[in-house]
């Protein structure tokens, strides 16, 4: 699982570097997002902008790294094309998580 992150501002921004997440790498995703968000210290923006396709083990691995962040430090997502955003609004997940159109209207708050 290729992920990325750099910080920008007050948040860490982790950008997935893969068109699926999905059953054969959400255990990889759930691992990568632990090591790039252990020491953070304010708002996470997960850029999903070069994800084509989720299914229903990657929306898991998405909540369960929302979950190990704890309350004190949001996750928020960004850049989710019309098949991913479908699958969060379907699941009724966009309820749950903070949407962003693009990354950069993420870090402008």
């Amino acid at each position: 699982m290729n992920l990325s992150s750099k910080t920008e501002g007050d948040a860490l921004i982790v950008s997935v570097h893969e068109t699926r997440i999905d059953a054969s790498v959400a255990i990889q995703f759930k691992d990568r997002m632990r090591e790039e968000t252990d020491d953070v210290s304010g708002r996470v923006i997960l850029d999903l902008s070069e994800v084509d396709f989720i299914d229903s083990s990657g929306l898991g691995a998405i909540v369960a790294a929302m979950k190990q962040l704890g309350g004190s430090h949001p996750l928020e997502l960004a850049g989710l094309n019309e098949n991913v955003d479908k699958v969060f609004r379907l699941t009724r997940m966009d309820t749950v998580f903070r949407i962003h159109n693009s990354l950069t209207d993420a870090i402008a708050i």
